[in-house]
């Protein structure tokens, strides 16, 4: 019995139609390179978001949810337009939107995903309620297909111009793998990766210092990374050669380009790099490739914060293999691969500067690669 169900019976009465559950996902590399039509390699987790989910025929629409109690939102079908409601809200109004259906349904949420933190909790969202509508309706679309329409849902009617991977991640996701998707070529690749076979964990820092990629930051990089493809004439900064860097470069007008481009036609690259180490279980390449990323959007993108540069640090300092921030930046999460008997000791480190700082206290916890969204009831 999911918490999603007990609170769609305490809220609306009777029986949900069924419950569905779509994950988080980390990022193991590849950032701000989903939306220039590049290479990510991310892989989903085992947290995940459930919606119970009921249909009803009065076209209307009502919401609650166990993460933010007391707040039970009604919105008839017929009023549906892009930033309304605001809040929460809007990522779950948007998915009929987003799938082009008039229906009235009673959905309750629950989530284990860290909200803020850069491991998609908004994907998980929308694509739990998209799967949960896509089943009960007999819509037949694929994951596929459900990746395109929700990520829609998020750049469209919520406003945020994030990428497609979030959800790929999140529908597409395998345990036991990382997902290597190509934007452009609009192909996936699931990809072995199983640290624990090599003494290692995938431990995630949420720094608590919250984003949204609905503010200015994430959306003037976007911008940034337009205007340089724009003035090398190609169409996505994916375009770009890695061979070709250097000259592309010279033919941009300011170093705030110049930067921006940089780091995304060297995150392509590194997310080859790292595929390539996985396969050849080379770990240690594969940390020293993570904390490079790290250091290209800490410097190049400028995307990172103080609070997430020294979690990296103090994780390199522990022993990690690699370390780097994960998700829009800006606040949110950092990952480190950490051989499994030094993660308390590298947690112990990471809490006590940050004490020392006078951040706020990290929520730490350790993370498996696993399987995408699914019906659960």
């Amino acid at each position: 019995m999911t918490k999603a169900a007990n609170v769609f019976r305490s809220v609306f009465g009777g029986e949900p139609d069924g419950v569905w559950g779509a994950p988080g996902r980390v990022n193991l590399i590849g950032e701000h390179t989903d939306y220039n039509d590049g290479l990510v390699l991310p892989f989903a987790l085992a947290e995940r978001t459930e919606a119970a989910l009921k249909l009803r025929a009065d076209g209307l629409i009502r919401m609650c949810s166990a993460v933010v109690p007391n707040d039970i939102l009604g919105i008839p079908t017929k009023e549906l337009a892009p930033g309304w409601p605001a809040g929460w809200g809007s990522y779950i109004a948007g998915v009929p939107w987003a799938l082009e259906i008039d229906v009235g349904f009673d959905v309750a949420i629950d989530s284990l995903v860290p909200v803020g933190a850069g491991l998609s909790s908004s994907a998980a969202l929308i694509c739990a309620v998209g799967l949960g509508l896509n089943d009960v309706l007999d819509l037949g679309h694929s994951r596929r297909e459900l990746a395109r329409r929700t990520r829609r849902t998020e750049n469209e009617y919520v406003g945020a111009p994030t990428g497609g991977m979030d959800q790929i991640a999140s529908l597409l996701g395998t345990e036991g793998h990382a997902l290597l998707y190509d934007v452009q070529a609009d192909t996936t690749e699931q990809i072995p990766f199983d640290p624990s076979a090599a003494g290692l964990k995938v431990l995630v820092v949420d720094t608590t210092v919250r984003h949204g990629h609905a503010d200015g930051e994430y959306a003037e990089r976007r911008a940034d990374c337009e205007m340089a493809a724009r003035q090398l004439g190609v169409q996505t900064l994916r375009d770009v050669a890695y061979a070709d860097l250097d000259s592309a470069l010279d033919h941009l007008e300011n170093e705030r380009l110049v930067k921006r481009a940089r780091h995304v036609v060297t995150e392509n690259q590194r997310v080859l790099d790292t595929t390539a180490a996985l396969a050849a279980d080379d770990w240690v390449a594969a940390g020293e490739l993570l904390t490079a990323a790290h250091a290209s959007i800490r410097d190049d993108f400028e995307a990172s914060c103080t609070e997430l540069d020294v979690a990296v640090a103090m994780l390199l300092e522990s022993g990690s293999l690699g370390a780097r921030m994960t998700g829009g930046g800006f606040g949110g999460a950092a990952i480190a691969l950490v051989p499994a008997d030094r993660t308390d000791e590298a947690a112990h480190t990471v809490r006590a500067v940050f004490a020392d700082n006078g951040f706020a206290p990290p929520n730490i916890f350790s993370v498996v690669p696993s399987a995408g969204a699914t019906r659960i009831e």
